[in-house]
């Protein structure tokens, strides 16, 4: 029989429909019996038949026609929102969010435990691909899984499995309240506080959780694997709130809120429901709630999956901003007149930092006129200026810095995604289980820090170089880049809205991991405080694309005063770009959505894909001593060992 889920105020109900030519009228009214029912003064509702009403879909919020029928408008297992008359939606109702992916894709990703990428990672959160396990990892699985049999079987007193938690760990359980214990965990442990994450998040936090499991030393079962596979498969999304963590050990409360939903507790996200009880999101979708076996929910919730899959994201938007600052900054070179004599190959081969050498490389490869003539460099080519502003003349000495950080980082978080954080470790292949100290963030923590630090000082000298862009006594410009100015303002609020965002990020730049409070009454007496030092990362991120939009835009709007003169191939496709999204300013009008425009443009980095076929192609036509050196060539860490790719089928 064909069911909905109605959201009413506070309550979800669940209604059955043996006719499915019934009106939306009649589902509406007879979900609103259903909620008088339950309610002991009625809900306040008097007489049914004059209760007015809108309902709409939960997908998408379309509202409903009263005279429609169910069959006609709906399909099995939909959920649906009820707003009476007077009625405000409720606010435990968070719609399904249309800007969100939730592709169904049919490619996986094959996890292993060992071979994913933050790249990976990042486009799993984005819906791009399925999950499963490898032949390999499931077997490993299970042989962890048989040894914490044995020993619940055997009554072997073990931390986590057969005793209490933290303070609680000289506690025996007896054998028969174990599954109570798992249970009692997660939900005491479900205590973040704050604004969930975004789906594409929730889907990151499960996708790095499974494959961290995945490795087997963490003593889960298979069919609870799977289950959470299934989970992710079908975008069940666990209501996980932002703040909590303090990240030892591990990321405890976010991780249990994943785990709860799993449970059938609490709420749940899925592209069909938008927000809902976490039951019927599951079954809606055809998915039993986990049930917890002995250490299961430690298996669950023990771990660094919060920091590291934030810091996975952070990781890579700021690889993807690093490399179009460089694109920006040779824009707005060409518009200030710079010169190109200070990105000279041999300069920079005398302080081979591999970060510095590949900055300068791309600024030659854009302003280079022996292979992309340039009329704006040409107007100036006998001007009698010595040497330019170190915003300009220093790029590649402080661009290149953030290029070396984030690969730093990188390595540090790609290590993390691979690692068993997970406390007691479970060796099958020793038979027995080792308590350690995995699950502290610290790594993660410092590195995230230190990327927030780096990745902050590509907006630190694009705010410099905008206002360089505005000064009319420096650009030889009009005055913020407009034209009669007075009557019109320009860029000047732009370029506040960038020194805005530059001082903010130099208080998200304070290290979050220097702090430590003592918990779990002094038996966590050091912790990492990495939770919130991927949030601020990410936060420093998303203000540094923002600082080169604005820059961006002001470097497209100079090129209109340099008018008919062209600046060369790469970076004229790069105003090309900028342009089918955004019109010149002939006189002020709204700012924010142009900002908003440009911003997206390189969140999706079309700024580089427009540039890096001439960067490419310069490579190959390479001036000896100019090609840039591999960012390991002078790395003083070890090599990373040789990992197999994840599998992508």
């Amino acid at each position: 029989m064909p069911r909905f889920t109605v959201h009413i105020r506070d309550e979800w109900l669940a209604v059955p429909c043996r006719d499915t030519t019934n009106t939306i009228r009649w589902l509406g009214l007879e979900s609103v019996r259903r909620y008088i029912k339950n309610k002991p003064d009625n809900g306040g509702i008097t007489a049914l038949k004059d209760i007015r009403f809108v309902v709409r879909r939960c997908q998408g919020q379309g509202l409903l026609d009263a005279d429609d029928t169910i069959e006609d408008v709906l399909e099995d297992n939909d959920f649906v929102e009820l707003a009476m008359e007077g009625d405000t939606m409720s606010p435990d109702f968070i719609p399904s969010q249309p800007g969100v992916s939730h592709l169904y894709p049919y490619h996986h990703i094959c996890l292993d435990g060992n071979s994913l990428t933050s790249t990976d990672l990042v486009n799993l959160g984005r819906g791009l691909y399925k999950i499963k396990l490898t032949p390999e990892a499931e077997t490993k699985v299970v042989q962890a899984r048989e040894l914490l049999d044995t020993i619940v079987k055997e009554n072997k007193v073990v931390y986590g499995i057969t005793t209490g938690f933290g303070k609680f760990a000289r506690t025996v359980i007896p054998v028969g309240k174990l599954k109570e214990l798992q249970e009692n965990l997660v939900r005491s442990h479900s205590a973040g506080v704050g604004n969930p994450l975004s789906p594409e998040r929730t889907r990151m936090l499960l996708a790095l959780r499974i494959n961290v499991l995945a490795k087997g030393y963490s003593g889960i079962s298979l069919e609870t694997l799977h289950a959470m596979i299934q989970a992710f498969n079908a975008s069940c999304l666990s209501f996980v709130p932002e703040k909590g963590t303090v990240g030892a050990s591990g990321d405890l409360a976010p991780l249990s809120h994943l785990a709860l939903g799993l449970m059938g507790e609490g709420r749940m996200w899925s592209p069909t429901s938008g927000w809902a009880d976490a039951k019927y999101v599951l079954e809606a979708h055809g998915l039993k709630p986990i049930v917890l076996r002995p250490k299961e929910g430690l298996a669950l919730i023990n771990g660094t999956q919060m920091i590291t899959s934030l810091g996975a994201e952070a990781v890579e938007r700021a690889e993807a901003i690093a490399r179009q600052a460089d694109i920006i900054a040779a824009l707005t070179l060409e518009v200030l007149k710079g010169s190109t004599k200070a990105f000279d190959s041999e300069i920079h081969a005398l302080r081979p930092h591999p970060g510095q050498i590949e900055v300068a490389f791309r600024f030659r490869s854009l302003l280079e006129s022996d292979h992309h003539p340039s009329e704006i460099a040409e107007s100036h080519r006998f001007c009698d200026r010595v040497q330019d502003a170190y915003t300009m003349r220093c790029c590649p000495q402080v661009h290149g810095i953030v290029n070396d950080t984030i690969h730093f980082v990188k390595n540090i978080i790609n290590t993390e995604i691979n690692s068993a954080t997970d406390n007691p470790m479970v060796f099958a292949e020793r038979g027995e289980t080792i308590s350690g100290g995995n699950f502290h963030g610290e790594y993660p923590a410092k590195a995230l820090d230190y990327l927030a630090i780096g990745v902050h000082e590509l907006a630190s000298i694009s705010e410099r170089r905008i206002e360089r862009l505005c000064n009319p006594s420096l650009s030889e410009l009009p005055a913020f880049l407009v034209n009669e100015g007075g009557l019109n303002s320009g860029f000047m609020i732009a370029h506040c809205t960038a020194a805005s965002l530059v001082s903010e990020n130099k208080v998200l730049c304070h290290p979050s991991s220097v702090d430590s409070l003592s918990t779990s009454a002094a038996t966590e007496d050091h912790v990492s405080m990495g939770g919130w030092a991927a949030r601020k990362a990410l936060r420093v991120v998303e203000h540094v694309e923002q600082v080169l939009a604005i820059e961006l835009l002001a470097a497209c709007q100079g090129i209109e005063f340099l008018r008919p003169l062209r600046t060369t191939t790469p970076l004229e496709k790069v105003y090309d770009l900028v342009r089918s999204v955004v019109r010149p300013w002939i006189k002020d009008r709204f700012m924010s959505p142009d900002i908003e425009a440009v911003h997206r443009l390189l969140l999706d980095q079309k700024v580089w894909s427009v540039a890096k076929p001439y960067i490419d192609k310069y490579e190959t036509h390479f001036v000896p001593g100019s090609r840039p050196i591999s960012p390991t060539a002078f790395s003083l860490e070890a090599p990373p060992s040789p990992r197999k790719r994840v599998r992508h089928e």
